[in-house]
């Protein structure tokens, strides 16, 4: 029997999307859901990517946002249970979606959700991370005092994505783009090293041409544009366990 896919997320602004596409290919999949916060507390994405941050725009789609209306009445939603009470022996793979707005920093920066990813990478069971849950990865240390992605191929928020949202939106939202001075491709290339590449994937980005990238146990993907096909083959990997 296949164990279930977790989900972590930060106690706030999280990306709905990169929530909604997984729960919702995993569920047509009739794969098994577990939530985890931190504490244990119910999460809540970020309400400005469901109105639309700039005038009703770059803010999720139709469809994601009537997937995550439904997710929020999931009990596994409702009743997340705390990550730093976890075992990666109890799931069949893990997913650490991402999100920009300043909740997310708990999230990125927790020492004991790090202390959870390494024991899925000891174990080499599937871990899947979009836009900034890579961040994650990055900062999570092996035995050795490198990063679990060094010398990996992966991708993540590009400098370019990143860097175009904040300059279009600066002068209305300040900083909100901006979760951290360094740029995420910028961070995600320090941990991946010499010996690993991070990958930008196509320049123009788009629903229509999403966009993922593979490395044995590992799966990763940019922004919300590649959220469904990123969801599609995390539900695969962890099937195949």
């Amino acid at each position: 029997m296949t164990k279930p896919l977790l989900i972590v997320l930060a106690t706030r602004d999280f990306d709905p999307s990169e929530v909604a596409a997984p729960w919702r290919a995993a569920r047509a999949a009739g794969l098994e859901i577990a939530f985890a916060t931190e504490d244990g507390e119910v999460a809540a994405c970020d309400p400005l990517v469901l109105a639309g941050p700039l005038f009703g725009m770059l803010g999720a789609n139709k469809e994601n946002c009537a997937t995550y209306a439904e997710l929020a009445e999931d009990p596994a939603f409702l009743q997340p249970l705390s990550w730093s009470n976890l075992n990666s022996e109890d799931f069949g793979g893990l997913l650490l979606p991402g999100g920009h707005a300043k909740g997310m920093r708990q999230y990125l920066e927790s020492g004991s959700l790090r202390t959870l990813v390494l024991q899925f990478f000891d174990k080499a069971q599937p871990v899947g991370a979009i836009c900034h849950g890579p961040i994650v990865l990055a900062r999570t240390l092996n035995a050795d005092g490198q990063s679990v992605i060094a010398g990996r191929k992966a991708t993540a928020l590009t400098r370019s994505l990143e860097n175009t949202a904040w300059l279009l939106t600066a002068w209305k939202l300040g900083d909100y783009y901006r979760t951290y001075p360094t740029w995420v491709e910028t961070e995600m290339r320090g941990a991946i090293g010499e010996n690993g590449s991070f990958e930008r994937g196509p320049l123009m980005a788009s629903y229509g041409n999403p966009f993922t990238v593979r490395d044995g146990n590992l799966l990763t993907a940019r922004w919300p544009g590649d959220a469904s096909r990123f969801a599609d083959e995390l539900v695969a990997m962890v099937q195949a366990q």
